[in-house]
This record gives C-alpha cells, sequence and structure tokens, in this order.
C-alpha cells in the first residue's frame, strides 16, 4: 500500500505506526470520564500499592556519574549489527489482519523490515536476513579460538557483544562476570575452590538456626520463587526451587546492607538456565527438562555457579537494593529526562493522561526487563549486559528507552490512563527473537553515544520532571 510507503520511522517524532511488529486487534476499552492523578513522588507511590513488586518497586539504579563508558568494546558490535540490517531486500507485506495466519519466520521479517530511520543516522536501515548458519558456526569457531587460549577480556566483550553461541555461553558467562580467571591454567582449581566455598556457605547459613531477621528473608524467598516463571515446567521443579532458595538466601546473608529484595530472584533465573543448558543436549529444550534426572553433582556445579557469577554481577549495582531507594528514582527521572528529548511528542502523550513513569519504569529499571521478555530474549539481551562489564547499569537505562520508543505507535492509540498502564505492563513480546534485540541493542547504543558523553543532558529533578 502506498500508505506504508511514506511510514517514517518509529524513532522519529512525528510517527504514524511503530515499525517491526504486526499490531493485532484489541478490544477497546471503555475511557473512565475522571482520569486517575499520577503519583508525584515515589513515597505516594509507595503508599498506593499493598503489593510493591507487582506494581514495578524495587530499588534499581546506577547513576551515570561515576560510570566509564566503553567506546573500544561496544562501538564495534553496535555498528556491526546496524550495518547487518542494510544489506538484504525488502520484503512486500500484504495486511495486517493477515500476519496473524503468517508463519512465525515471515512475521519475523515483517517486523524487521518496516523499521526505516534512527534519530541522527540519515541512513535507511533495510531488512535483513537473520544470520544463516554458516554465520552461525564462523561466530562459534571465533569463540572457541578465543577461548582456547587466555583470551584479551576485550575482544572477549567485543565479540560477545553482538550475541554468543549456546555451546560457549556458560564459559563466557563466567569470565565477563569476572568469576572465571582468564588465566588458562588457573580455572579449574578456581572453580574447585569457589564451588566448594560456596556449599560451606551453605552448610553454615542455610542449615542453622536463623533468627527473627532471616526468618523474615526465607520466608520471603519462599513466598516469591514458586511464583517466577509461572508457564515454565523447569522452574515449576521442587527441586529447582530449593537450589534457588539457597542461593538467594546466601546472597542474602553475605549483603545485610541490602538483604533480600523482591525481584532478585528474577535475576538468578539467566545464570541458572545458562549453566544447565551445557549439560542438555542440543535437541532438549531447557523449559521442560526435568533436573532431577542430572547428578547431584552437576546440579551442584550449576547451583554453585550460579551464585557466584549473581554475586559478581550484582556487585556493581548493589546500591540498587538499599532501603532508601534513591538511586532507582533518580534512574527514572533520568528516564523520563531522556524520552522527553528524544520524542517530546510521546512523553507529552503519557503526560497528558498522567501516566508516571514510575508506574512501569521501576520494573523495567529493577529486574532487567527480565519480567517485559521472553527468557531466550533475555539471555541474548544479557550477552550484551555482560559485554558491557562495568558500564551496563548506564547502558540498560538507554535500552530502556529504545524498549519505550519501540511501543510508540500503541501507545499513542491509547487515549485514557487505564489504556496505555496496562500497555506498558504487559507488552506483547512473546514472539520477539534475537532479531528484536538486536535491533534494541543497537539502537540502546545509538542513544547512549548521543547522551553517556554529555551527561548534563540528562539532568534533571523532581520539580521539573512534574511540571513537565
Amino acid at each position: 500500500m502506498d500508505g506504508d510507503q511514506d511510514k517514517t520511522s518509529f524513532w522519529k517524532k512525528n510517527i504514524k505506526n511503530v515499525p517491526g511488529r504486526p499490531s493485532p486487534k484489541r478490544e477497546s476499552r471503555s475511557t473512565s470520564k475522571s482520569k486517575p492523578q499520577g503519583s508525584t513522588s515515589f513515597q505516594d507511590f509507595q503508599a498506593s500499592v499493598s503489593d510493591a513488586w507487582t506494581v514495578d518497586d524495587d530499588e534499581f539504579c546506577t547513576g551515570l556519574k561515576n560510570t566509564k563508558i566503553s567506546k573500544k568494546v561496544s562501538q564495534s558490535a553496535a555498528l556491526n549489527v546496524l550495518n547487518s540490517h542494510r544489506s538484504t531486500t525488502e520484503i512486500k507485506r500484504s495486511s495486517t489482519e493477515n500476519l496473524s495466519d503468517a508463519s512465525p519466520q515471515i512475521i519475523r521479517d515483517t517486523e524487521i523490515v518496516r523499521i526505516s530511520r534512527i534519530p541522527g543516522r540519515p541512513l535507511q536501515m533495510h531488512c535483513y536476513n537473520p544470520p544463516q548458519e554458516e554465520d552461525s558456526e564462523s561466530k562459534l569457531e571465533r569463540f572457541e579460538a578465543l577461548l582456547v587460549n587466555p583470551p584479551s577480556l576485550q575482544e572477549l566483550c567485543k565479540l560477545s557483544w553482538s550475541g554468543i553461541p549456546v555451546k560457549v555461553r556458560g564459559i563466557t558467562w563466567r569470565l565477563l562476570s569476572g568469576y572465571l580467571p582468564i588465566n588458562v591454567e588457573r580455572r579449574e582449581g578456581v572453580l574447585e575452590r569457589k564451588r566448594q566455598d560456596y556449599w560451606t556457605l551453605v552448610e553454615k547459613y542455610y542449615y542453622t538456626e536463623h533468627d527473627e531477621v532471616n526468618r523474615d528473608i526465607q520466608h520471603q524467598i519462599n513466598i516469591d520463587v514458586p511464583r517466577m516463571n509461572p508457564t515454565i515446567t523447569l522452574f515449576q521443579q521442587r527441586t529447582v526451587q530449593n537450589m534457588f532458595e539457597r542461593i538467594l538466601f546466601i546472597w542474602s546473608s553475605r549483603h545485610p546492607a541490602s538483604g533480600y529484595v523482591q525481584g532478585i530472584n528474577d535475576l538468578v533465573t539467566p545464570f541458572f538456565v545458562v549453566f544447565l543448558q551445557e549439560f542438555i543436549s542440543d535437541n532438549k529444550p531447557f523449559e521442560t527438562f526435568s533436573v532431577d534426572t542430572l547428578s547431584e553433582e552437576n546440579r551442584k556445579i550449576i547451583e554453585a555457579d550460579s551464585f557466584w557469577c549473581l554475586s559478581k554481577f550484582l556487585d556493581g549495582i548493589q546500591d540498587n537494593y538499599v532501603f532508601a531507594q534513591i538511586g532507582i528514582q533518580q534512574k527514572v527521572l533520568q528516564l523520563e529526562e531522556l524520552i522527553k528529548r528524544v520524542d517530546e511528542t510521546l512523553h507529552k502523550h503519557l503526560k497528558q493522561h498522567n501516566v508516571s513513569y514510575l508506574q512501569f519504569s521501576f520494573r523495567w529499571l529493577n529486574n532487567l526487563l527480565t519480567r517485559e521478555l521472553p527468557l531466550r530474549c533475555t539471555i541474548r539481551l544479557w550477552d550484551t549486559y555482560l559485554a558491557e562489564n562495568d558500564c551496563f547499569a548506564t547502558f540498560q537505562l538507554y535500552v530502556c528507552a529504545a524498549f519505550l520508543l519501540y511501543w510508540k505507535e500503541d501507545l499513542m492509540r491509547e487515549r485514557d490512563f487505564q489504556g496505555l498502564l496496562l500497555l506498558l505492563q504487559n507488552l506483547p513480546t512473546q514472539s520477539w527473537s534475537s532479531s528484536q534485540i538486536n535491533l534494541l541493542v543497537a539502537e540502546a547504543y545509538k542513544l547512549k553515544v548521543m547522551f553517556a558523553d554529555a551527561p548534563n543532558h540528562l539532568h534533571c529533578n523532581t520539580t521539573n520532571s512534574n511540571e513537565s
């Protein structure tokens, strides 16, 4: 259709349609005449909910001020992702109604072809075909060659930024997390010692009588763990839940300044799945795999490595989980200021209908989008997060901004507070694949380049934000 050819990218402020995915029909929602007023302070918002975690709370934020952006590591990888999207042919589309009956491959290709422009870049991004098997094999060979000898961490980050093959993801994540030493000769000894150290901690903390504080922590963990990933059979297994409970309790015991915070259990999941996949044959899906079929030794390896990698990962963002929650409030304000500058039309639309950024982005920032994306996409996104190394907390702000901008068309169609908030808390990402994540992190990188080196652009205060 001629109209489709005239559509510009969702990254432009005057956009009409969200490029990149089919938009299923939704039933119309009634519009309430009285519009709920958005919370003007974190305290008001916190007081307004009974289950704070399910309504997007928790402490998560690391400020930009002391974070160093690693251009050498991420720039080349991001530009490679962008360049790959300009190299192939355009796919003709029929109508939006027909997309629901199309194959998943056609839907994915149709989503990608609709993306055309990015702020600050006049070149058009055309449709690209997902990497062929030869490309995947080639990338695996590059990883294996790099991992055989003591690798350069910078080179490993650069190669990992655009995604890590499943076969080498476990060892790569251990290296990127700082859990596994670069020196090949030291690895076996370090792993053996650290795994034994974990089980010593379990004996010391988990299987001893708990004081009142630890009993409360254990109680909350016991509530949260069975509720995680309810649609995935793997996480409903009692053995798996016991493993998660031990990991979370030991981490909390070793970090009394924050203790256990609801939602940290979601951050264990990617590590657990990646290390589990090392013991699963290629033709078996992890979602339905029975952990009880593994030997006790292998289960202990998965649990211990998940704990240490989680600990290393959270060391860089531990301030996000302390009581005051100042960091997460500041990060939400930075996201709001960023969207206001990049897409004022969308920002004003949210403000017009009294939608507070706190009401939807708190969860995004707190649990690193693990509840917004399918698990396979979360793992792919974490390839990039871990490759960002110390800069990941800063980069995540731009990932959240890119994620919000992706849904602009759908958000602009909503005409009341209820519709907007319902969509923002239930975004339809079920059909997403690594293709969408590749685009997401590439767009996030562009935003980071535009703003991270000019932090004054993101300086904001609560008063100004509320007046927007």
